[in-house]
């Protein structure tokens, strides 16, 4: 039975990291487990091979190969969105179409990095994309990243067609909900892409956000979703402003950091995949002391040895 998008692209929505083995390989024995811990926590879908799964470093059949992994630990009890990472047009035609054939869910479309285009060019992106395949779209604008942002009339444009049905929102403009939800078809969702201004995203409106720091705590991040949904804003905050030191140290080395405290949990080894380096000492260290106190809370799982 098809479930439409806004049944469950809502609240803290995990971008999963892509373990690498020693011999530089794909860990499809850690991703799994990574997965099956994401499913048992409770969340409604899973991001796999876009920021934080280094999808730039990965072949399209090595990502096809993330994606069927991801699709047969899901079994159905969560949907999967699959990155189609690329400043080419047509290399993100073809990682769509290998994430429909996989058995995506949903696709999520970047605004290009480095290529700079103008917003018909994005629009042209955008449409040649969703043109490609029957898959519901997702369009992420991350700015610090791709220099031009997605602006909010490009963004009415391309929700003409139903099948752009949310946005992942890494600008940090807390108040794009409540700027543009009126304009928006019912059903569409606003997720936040920052970790760090997360809180204030869904406080104004936000549907959810697809979070790097939800690996590490996701019964926490669900926590304060359900709290901001409950009214209950402070209590939210306090938890939230607990969680901004991981956060800082996550987005400063995106994902060395990740993949370094996913490791302190004994979930996957914490090597990554040239451009990206695994953290030197002082990075090690800060990760530790910004685990550390949050554990000592017990607002997650001890840290392991």
């Amino acid at each position: 039975m098809f479930i439409p998008p806004s049944a469950w692209f809502t609240g803290f929505i995990p971008d999963l990291p892509t373990p690498f083995d020693a011999a530089d390989a794909i860990d499809l024995g850690a991703f799994a487990a990574l997965c099956e811990r994401h499913v048992a926590a409770g969340v409604a879908a899973l991001v796999v091979c876009e920021t934080a799964g280094e999808a730039p470093t990965l072949s399209p059949a090595e990502q096809e190969l993330v994606i069927r992994a991801a699709v047969e630990v899901a079994r159905g009890r969560v949907r999967i969105i699959a990155g189609a990472v690329s400043n080419s047009t047509s290399r993100a035609i073809e990682l769509a179409r290998r994430a429909e054939a996989a058995g995506a869910d949903a696709v999520m479309a970047v605004v290009p990095a480095y290529n700079k285009p103008m917003q018909e060019g994005m629009l042209a992106h955008f449409r040649a994309i969703a043109g490609s395949i029957g898959l519901p779209v997702i369009l992420h604008d991350v700015p610090s990243r791709t220099l031009r942002p997605l602006a909010d009339e490009t963004l009415l444009r391309l929700v003409e067609s139903r099948q752009f049905v949310g946005l992942r929102d890494a600008s940090g403009d807390t108040t794009r909900p409540m700027r543009l939800a009126w304009r928006l078809p019912a059903g569409f969702r606003f997720l936040s892409g920052d970790d760090t201004t997360a809180f204030g995203f869904i406080a104004n409106g936000g549907d959810g956000a697809i979070s790097e720091v939800a690996n590490i705590a996701p019964d926490l991040c669900r926590t304060i979703f359900s709290q901001v949904r409950q009214g209950r804003v402070q209590s939210a905050r306090y938890l939230h402003k607990r969680l901004i030191p991981l956060i800082g140290c996550l987005s400063r080395e995106s994902p060395a950091a990740l993949k370094y405290a996913l490791n302190m949990l004994g979930l996957m080894q914490p090597a990554t995949r040239l451009p990206i380096v695994p953290l030197d000492d002082a990075a090690r260290a800060e990760v530790i002391r910004a685990f550390a106190a949050i554990a000592d809370e017990e607002l997650i799982d001890s840290v392991g040895a």
